[in-house]
């Protein structure tokens, strides 16, 4: 990696995440969580290894490298070289973090006897044994570390949303919904987590010029959207959405989709769905829409 005065101000090529820290205290939840991100994560390597895969990642991904690795005891004598490393890696062209995950002895203790397994480092002892072992034997990694977060209190769902804060780019921190247009004689969409049906609004098919228009043309939505029933439903709809979208990402939950139908998914689910769509990019959410039998007719 590059290093040197004339490399100091230059922007950083791309991010590199080292997670280390206590057994049991959500090391893969943590991997897992920048994974879902679109991270490029590796398990349990020596820590000599990384300036090197980071930049053989960056070969092939460019400057909007997201590389991350676990590192912990496991890797024997090596671990004690992860200090040199960071040092390495502070003075390169990226962005480090280091991030160190721990939790107190009786959650510690729980969550192996919750697994069955024993700690890695209690030998013929047991396993608060060994737990405090591995606290005393990190703690100069911990002082090292630029986000140190104490899992006892959080669930899988809690810590991945800390991460995904800490790490995650802005839309990826949003919940991202998905309007999907569709038509009842095709079938009911399986991806589907709410279903509405808007044939009660005047079907533009039984209108001669708009019958080979589609919800997409200014026409056909302006006939759907000027009757009253389907007026009011946006209204009621994106009240009734509001507090669900909300608690989805209180949830944890990132993707939604929220279908639309109509009888051949052309002219009434595509309107409504378009102008849905509007509304609620206009209210700060990411949105895509989709209309999946528009041209099957």
């Amino acid at each position: 990696m590059s290093h040197g005065s004339e490399n100091s101000s230059a922007p950083p090529q791309g991010d590199v995440v080292i997670i280390t820290g206590l057994a049991g205290a959500g090391r893969e939840t943590a991997a897992h969580a920048l994974e879902d991100m679109g991270w490029y994560v590796s398990y349990n390597i020596v820590p000599q290894l990384i300036p090197t895969l980071y930049e053989l990642r960056a070969s092939a991904d460019g400057e909007d490298t997201r590389f991350a690795v676990v590192v912990d005891p496991r890797s024997g004598p090596f671990f004690s070289e992860l200090p040199d490393v960071i040092a390495e890696l502070r003075q390169a062209e990226v962005r480090l973090r280091v991030l160190f995950l721990t939790a107190d002895e009786p959650t510690l203790v729980r969550r192996f006897d919750s697994v069955r397994r024993p700690h890695p480092l209690q030998g013929e002892e047991g396993v608060l044994e060994g737990i405090r072992r591995e606290r005393e034997m990190l703690a100069p990694y911990r002082r090292m570390a630029d986000l140190v977060v104490d899992t006892s209190p959080l669930n899988v769902h809690e810590l991945t949303m800390k991460l995904r804060a800490a790490f995650g780019s802005h839309d990826e921190q949003r919940l991202t919904v998905t309007v999907l247009s569709f038509g009842f004689k095709y079938g009911i969409p399986l991806e589907a987590d709410h279903v509405s049906d808007v044939r009660f609004i005047p079907n533009p098919y039984w209108v001669p010029e708009l019958r080979p228009q589609r919800g997409t043309d200014p026409e056909v939505a302006q006939f759907v959207l000027a009757d009253a029933n389907g007026a009011e439903f946006l209204d009621r709809y994106l009240e009734m959405i509001t507090p669900v979208l909300r608690g989805y990402s209180e949830e944890n939950k990132h993707f939604t989709t929220l279908a639309i139908g109509c009888t051949g998914g052309k002219h009434r689910s595509v309107a409504i769905a378009e102008r849905l769509g509007e509304a609620l990019r206009a209210a700060g959410h990411p949105v895509r829409v989709r209309h999946r039998d528009l041209g099957r007719e």
